[in-house]
């Protein structure tokens, strides 16, 4: 009996102790739930980022506000001004010049190298990737567009081969998504992204490398262009 006892008191203990994992932690809400504010300009470029005020609204604690503070700072979401705390991340010209340049090389040459060596099968799931995105715009649904975007070029860098260009483009992802966020909202986007998206692909399925390259660098160009206005109207410039 005594032993059925500390077995059973054993096996309560083993329970006791388990830690029962869902599917997200709470840090893991609040984070996506500030990213998401910050995608959809709620907070807006320059706005002070208060943690008392972020505590109130997410019901979190100020350690887990903090965590996540610091998240998006990594991230360039946020950036901590002397004396003032942090705020949401101004668009620097220069820095949001150079996110594009370097869009340009590595999609492009991407884009290229899928046409000579994705398979046909995923060629085929850009194609289904990129009607996702279509629907997405239809139901004007800003962070189902952003998602499917991503995954997008996850396919296209990882179908060329091109696992180490991909990793340096994922590293600016929450930057790139941030001037997404801006430019999907221009007029007529949901309409022009769809037929820049529709030529790189029909460049890749046609095995037309230069053609490709040529089709993913017009995109970067014209989505720039955009960004460029749009963060010129923030500080306050005219528009060229």
């Amino acid at each position: 009996m005594s032993k059925q006892r500390d077995d059973s008191d054993a096996a309560g203990n083993g329970r006791s102790l388990r830690i029962e994992r869902t599917a997200k932690t709470l840090r893991e809400l609040a984070l996506e739930k500030m990213r998401e504010a910050i995608m959809r300009f709620s907070f807006r470029p320059g706005d002070r980022l208060i943690e008392r005020d972020l505590c109130e609204r997410l019901g979190v604690s100020r350690s887990v506000v903090r965590e996540c503070l610091r998240h998006l700072e990594a991230e360039g979401l946020v950036e901590t001004i002397p004396h003032q705390g942090p705020i949401v991340a101004r668009f620097d010209p220069e820095k949001v010049e150079q996110i594009y340049e370097i869009r340009g090389m590595l999609e492009a040459m991407a884009a290229s190298a899928c046409a000579r060596e994705a398979s046909d099968a995923a060629i085929d799931e850009l194609g289904q990737v990129i009607d996702v995105i279509e629907v997405a715009f239809r139901e004007q649904d800003p962070p189902a567009i952003l998602e499917a975007t991503t995954t997008f070029y996850d396919q296209l860098f990882l179908a060329a081969g091109k696992r180490v260009a991909w990793e340096i483009v994922r590293s600016l992802n929450a930057r790139i998504n941030h001037l997404r966020a801006m430019t999907i909202s221009s007029p007529q986007r949901d309409r022009d992204a769809i037929a820049e998206m529709h030529r790189i692909h029909d460049a890749i399925r046609a095995r037309n490398p230069e053609a490709a390259h040529a089709a993913a660098l017009e995109h970067i160009e014209i989505v720039a262009r955009i960004a460029r206005g749009y963060v010129d109207a923030e500080a306050g410039k005219p528009a060229n």
